[in-house]
Parts: C-alpha cells; structure tokens; sequence
C-alpha cells in the first residue's frame, strides 16, 4: 500500500466520470475545511495482508490527523502511486473497514465516491507535516 497523506484547509470534490461499474451512483460536490485527506493506493500485495496494512493505514491516519490538529479524516482512492492494483471490491472493503474502526475512534471519516475520476479542489498549506508519504 501507497499513502499520500496532505493535510488541507479545504478539500472538495465534484464526480465526472464513472470506472468501477459496479459501484452506486454519485452526483454532486462536497467541500470540506481542515481535513486530513489519504490518498491510497492499495497495491495486490496487500490481499492477504490486509489485517497487517490496515493496522499500519489506521496508526499512520491517527498519527498524522493528531499533527494536523484534526479528527476529519477523507479516505480518497488514488490508484496512481504504484504499477500493481489490488481488485476494487477488496479495495472498496479495506475502505469501508477503515473508515468504521476510525469512525469508532472518535474520528470523523468520509470516503470520496469510490470508482469514479473527480474533479478535485484543494487549498493546501506548506508546513512540515502538512505532506507526507509512506510505503506501508
């Protein structure tokens, strides 16, 4: 697994065009204000390791937003970070799984519409820990 995670003073997201056909339909944008977002990219090597990667994903996530002074979290899939992918449906379930343990946790947690290309907005600030990224 890839994770690109970047602290943002706003955060939004407008669905274009649909690539995982079997996902639910989306439609319209969302904007979000100070908000640790995670762009990952969960590669086929993860697949039989997800207790391990997902441990490693939620301490890194918790670490980081603790930096950040933010309990909102966006899980946002960006299969761009490596040349293998893991299927979209073990994918969309390492998401969801994530989003329920931090959501149990305290954290505020929202996925970006999975399977689909966005449009993105984003205002980021330039301080030390405002990027960072790990090979989990």
């Amino acid at each position: 697994m890839k994770l690109l995670m970047i602290y943002m003073t706003r955060f939004g997201y407008t669905p274009t065009t649909k690539t995982v056909e079997s996902m639910p339909e989306h439609s319209g944008n969302k904007i979000f204000e100070n908000v640790q977002t995670a762009f990952i990219h969960v590669e086929e090597k993860d697949i039989g390791n997800e207790v391990s990667v997902k441990r490693k994903l939620i301490k890194n996530l918790k670490w980081i937003s603790g930096k950040n002074n933010t309990k909102k979290i966006i899980l946002h899939s960006f299969a761009h970070l490596a040349e293998s992918k893991a299927d979209p449906v073990f994918t969309k379930s390492l998401f969801d799984e994530t989003e329920e343990r931090l959501s149990n946790s305290g954290f505020q947690v929202e996925q970006t519409p999975f399977g689909y290309f966005l449009d993105l907005e984003v205002e980021a600030p330039g301080f030390s820990l405002a990027r960072v990224f790990k090979d989990l």
